[in-house]
């Protein structure tokens, strides 16, 4: 292994013990020799790639919330070309953003960059470059796709979006209670089928008086 690459590797290996450490005992509570424990490392080489705990907090949660973007992004792929059952697609687009939504790492996120972000005003980069409304975006594309392709009414594209996902978010913040509740995957099913139906009645597309008339066969 060259020494640039271990070098790379030792600075991963500290982050994802600095996340680890810090959504268990949140920021106040950590220190350093408690990251670098988890870490596998010695305290000092921590300050060889970070100079202090707040720089590594920023980073740590910043590496974490990339991943968790791009992974959500890669869910709605799928809505590029959904064949011709549009409603099973959205369906299990929604459940994987749900699934997605639920994971241990997502809510000690959320949990991180809430619970800090008045102390630490540099977190609202992250949220600005990896939260929501960079999802918002990427689907808002994908349904403007639909809309031209008549799968969808012709609406704006960015408000569509933002509404399914608060339509499968809403329900979900109120029943998992900051995920001091988990639901089991039959109720998310249940509120994803649910979000799908009231998101396609709303969004079907408006026929005219020619569309809605019978064709002459030729």
């Amino acid at each position: 292994m060259t020494a640039s690459r271990a070098r790379l590797d030792r600075r991963q290996a500290i982050l994802e013990g600095a996340f680890t450490v810090f959504a268990r005992q949140g920021y106040a509570q950590s220190c350093m020799q408690d990251i670098a424990d988890e870490a596998g490392v010695a305290k000092p080489t921590m300050y060889n790639y970070f100079s202090d705990k707040a720089t590594l907090f920023q980073e740590a949660l910043q590496v974490v919330a990339r991943s968790t973007l791009n992974d959500r992004l890669a869910v709605l792929e799928p809505l590029v070309d959904p064949g011709e059952d549009l409603r099973a697609v959205l369906e299990s687009t929604g459940h994987e953003l749900v699934r997605l939504h639920c994971d241990d790492r997502s809510w000690a996120l959320r949990r991180l960059l809430l619970s800090e972000i008045t102390r630490l005003p540099g977190l609202l980069d992250i949220i600005r470059e990896t939260g929501t409304q960079r999802l918002q975006q990427a689907l808002a594309g994908a349904l403007a796709r639909l809309m031209v392709a008549g799968r969808l009414r012709s609406t704006d594209p960015g408000q569509a979006a933002e509404q399914f996902i608060a339509l499968l978010t809403g329900p979900l913040e109120a029943r998992c209670l900051m995920a001091t509740r988990r639901i089991d995957d039959t109720e998310v099913q249940d509120m994803v089928r649910a979000a799908v139906r009231t998101f396609l009645r709303a969004m079907a597309p408006i026929l005219t008086a020619a569309d809605s008339k019978p064709r002459k066969r030729t």
